[in-house]
Formats: structure tokens, sequence, C-alpha cells
């Protein structure tokens, strides 16, 4: 295991920069997966990452040490530094001290809709994104397609929201959602506020595409027009509308349940 023990090392730098420049995780390619939780499934789901970078207190954890142990079997690149070093590049208030490099995968649409899908329309917010991948990966949706103005699905923030989802989906980012709606083999629903039809008088029994959009503008007028339902979650509060993230989940268990029923 490498210790780097100066702030003017090298790596250290290229670490530092990733760690807080979305830029500079988008032109790399590559970003940081921060706790074990995380360490955990990318290691259970797709294998062993570039590298891996641990506090020094960390090393006295248990979970930290079996994590380490398993990255060395498989010759990933370990390093450790002092818990202040380590602070810089870390965004997880007391954490336990533990993250890895991994490269961002960069997929390009080559076909029409035809499996379940989620499509994001300009959501601005990494929580709410992160929250969205979190429950399509429950409900069984495989892809997710993100315009150009959705926000990097993975940025440190998503991914701590979406605890894992990731590694389970792919994920198409800077996508024309309106040639993907316009192609689309499938039905595809947007969610409006202002629709007339119910979610709940919708057959979900087959595959369709949620169209999710910007949490205060909602969908773009354009891509709801290309819609072939827009669709309205009933509610009884006294409240204008779900949060973009509660209404995602909402529809994808609304289909789940209708495929179980």
């Amino acid at each position: 295991m490498k210790l780097i023990s100066s702030r003017d090392n090298a790596l250290y730098k290229e670490l530092k920069h990733l760690a807080g420049s979305s830029q500079a995780r988008r032109k790399a390619g590559r970003t940081l997966l921060d706790g074990v939780h995380l360490c955990q499934t990318y290691l259970s789901l797709r294998g062993a990452p570039p590298q891996c970078v641990v506090s020094e207190s960390a090393l006295r954890n248990a979970e930290v040490a079996e994590l380490i142990a398993q990255c060395e079997a498989r010759q990933v690149h370990c390093i450790t530094m002092p818990d202040a070093l380590y602070a810089a590049l870390s965004q997880v208030e007391h954490g336990v001290g533990i993250l890895f490099v991994i490269e961002t995968p960069e997929r390009a649409v080559t076909q029409a809709l035809s499996a379940s899908a989620v499509l994001l329309d300009n959501l601005q917010d990494p929580g709410n994104v992160g929250s969205i991948l979190r429950s399509a990966a429950a409900a069984g949706i495989g892809q997710v397609y993100c315009s150009a103005g959705t926000a990097f699905c993975w940025s440190p923030k998503v991914l701590r929201a979406a605890m894992g989802a990731h590694f389970v989906l792919d994920i198409y980012e800077g996508v024309d959602l309106a040639a993907l709606v316009s192609d689309s083999a499938i039905a595809v629903l947007a969610t409006s506020g202002y629709a007339e039809q119910r979610l709940y008088d919708v057959d979900l029994r087959q595959p369709v595409g949620w169209l999710l959009g910007h949490e205060g503008q909602g969908v773009a007028d354009d891509l709801l027009a290309l819609a072939t339902h827009r669709v309205v979650i009933p509610h009884l509060g006294q409240v204008e509308s779900l949060n973009v993230a509660a209404c995602a989940a909402v529809c994808f268990f609304e289909q789940v349940r209708q495929n179980q029923v």
C-alpha cells in the first residue's frame, strides 16, 4: 500500500481535483465512491476499482480492512494518507474513511425504447436524481436516460443518494429526449400536475417510459406534446404537487403493483 503524506504529491492533487470539480470528473471520465456501502456494492456488482484510497485511522476499521484485503487480492492500487489529507477528498461528514476511484461509463443510445425506462428532463437536484435512480432499480427498471440539463449522475451527491443503484442500471447522459420519445417502441408517460388522466387509470402491465421533469417547471412543453399519456397523481392535501422523486416512486411502484395483481 502506497503512503501519501504531502499535499504537493501529484496523485493527491489529482484526487483533490476530482473530489472538488464536476467538470474535472466529466473530463477525466472518473469519479469517487465514498464510504463502505458504496465500495462494498461496487466490488460485489462491478468488480475491482482502479484505485482504493483510505485514511490512516480507517485502517483500524474491520469493514475497511476486509475491503482492502479484497482489493489487494485483485491487485488494486491501494493508497493511504493522514486523516487531514483524506478529509479534503471526502464529502461525507463523519465518514469511515475509504473511497474508490472508478471509471464512469459512457453509453450511446443505439436503439429505440423497448423496455421500461426512466427519462429525466432537466432535473437539477442531485438528491432527487439519486433517489429516482434508487427507486427505479428497486422497481426493476433497467435504463435511465438523462437530458443534457440533468444533474451529472456520477457526482458524489447523486451516488450517495442512489445507494448503489448505479451498478444495476444502464445510465445514458446528454440524451436527446425528444428523439428518444419520438422513436419509442413503447408508451411514454409524462407526469404533470395539470394532466386530466389519473396515473391509476392507465394500464401499466406492459413496458412504459416514465418521463419526469424539472423540479419547478416540470416536463418541457415539447416533450409533453410527444408523450403517449400525460398523467397526474391525485392527492388530498392542500399542497400544489409532490416532490419529483416521490412522484417517481409512486409511478414506478404502481407499475409494480399492477404487474403483480
